[in-house]
C-alpha cells in the first residue's frame, strides 16, 4: 500500500521530531504528502527530522515550531501552516506522561498533561475540521493509548487525557461523518491506541528487568503483567495503520478506537 496515493494533499503531525510520531511523518511522506512536523529537540535534532522526512520522499517538508501547552502558540502555528499549504490530513501524536499516585501528583504536572494530551489535539482540530469539510476530504488520527481504553495506576492524568481524547474524536467523527462523500474521501477522526512501542525511551525499563539474561527476555518480562503477545510494536507498525486509515478507502472508518496492544484490552 506505500504508493503515492497523498499525493498533493499535506499533512501536520504534532510531536513528530522523534519516535511514533516521526514514523508516522516519514510514512505519510513515502505517500506524496506535504509534511509539516512539529515537535521537540536542538537545532540539531530537528534538522535530522525534516532531513528523514525529506528522504522517505515528501513532496516538501517543514518544521513549525509551538509549545502545545500554549493556544495562542498553537494558533499561530494553525495559520503558518495553513498559510503553507492547506492541511489535509492531522496527527495529534503529541504526549507527555508524569507517573505519581493521585494523592501525590503535582498540581503542575496534571495541568501539562491535559494541555498537551488532549486540549493541544482540541485547538488543532478546530483550526483544520472545517477547511477538510470544505473540501470533502480530511483525515484526523488521533495517537491515544491503550490508557484511552483501560487504566493503570499513578497514571491519572494521562489516563484522563486518553480517555478524553478518545471521546472527544467520537464527538467530532460523527459531527463530520456526512461531510465529502465516498468519491471526495469524506471527513474521518479515528484514534489509535498502542501499547507497548519500542522507542527508545524505554530502554531503561526493558534494562531493569533482563536479571542477568537477553534483551528479549527483558522486553517479555516488562510485558508480561499486561500485553499477552509478550512482544512491542515498533514505531512503523503505528505509522502503517495511520497511513491506512488516510486511504480514500477508509472513508466509513470513523469514530473507531483501534487497539494496537498484543491482547491487553481483549482480557
Amino acid at each position: 500500500m506505500n504508493d503515492r496515493f497523498l499525493e498533493g494533499r499535506a499533512a501536520l503531525v504534532t510531536g513528530s521530531t522523534s519516535g511514533i510520531g516521526l514514523a508516522i511523518a516519514r510514512a505519510l511522506a513515502a505517500c506524496g504528502a506535504r509534511v509539516a512536523i512539529n515537535g521537540l529537540g536542538d537545532a540539531a535534532q530537528i534538522d535530522a527530522a525534516v532531513g528523514a522526512v525529506r528522504d522517505a520522499g515528501a513532496a516538501d517538508v517543514r518544521h513549525f515550531d509551538a509549545d502545545l501547552r500554549d493556544p495562542a502558540r498553537i494558533a499561530a502555528m494553525m495559520r503558518d501552516a495553513q498559510a503553507w499549504s492547506p492541511i489535509d490530513v492531522l496527527v495529534n501524536n503529541a504526549g507527555i506522561q508524569h507517573t505519581a499516585a493521585v494523592a501525590d501528583m503535582p498540581a503542575e504536572r496534571w495541568d501539562a498533561i491535559l494541555a498537551i494530551n488532549l486540549s493541544a489535539a482540541f485547538h488543532t482540530m478546530q483550526a483544520l475540521l472545517p477547511g477538510m469539510a470544505a473540501r470533502g476530504f480530511g483525515r484526523v488520527v488521533n495517537v491515544a493509548s491503550v490508557h484511552g481504553l483501560v487504566a493503570s495506576v499513578q497514571k491519572a492524568p494521562y489516563v484522563a487525557s486518553k480517555f478524553g481524547l478518545v471521546g472527544m474524536s467520537k464527538v467530532a467523527a460523527l459531527e463530520y461523518a456526512s461531510s465529502g462523500s465516498r468519491d471526495s474521501g469524506g471527513v474521518t477522526v479515528n484514534c489509535i491506541c498502542p501499547g507497548w512501542v519500542e522507542t527508545p525511551l524505554i530502554e531503561p525499563q526493558i534494562e531493569a528487568r533482563r536479571n542477568g539474561g537477553s534483551r528479549d527476555d527483558g522486553v517479555r518480562a516488562l510485558l508480561s503483567e499486561k500485553q499477552p503477545s509478550l512482544r512491542m510494536s515498533l514505531p512503523d507498525d503505528i505509522a502503517a495503520l495511520a497511513t491506512w486509515l488516510c486511504r480514500r478507502e477508509a472513508h466509513n472508518m470513523t469514530g473507531a478506537a483501534i487497539p494496537v496492544d498484543g491482547g491487553w484490552t481483549a482480557q
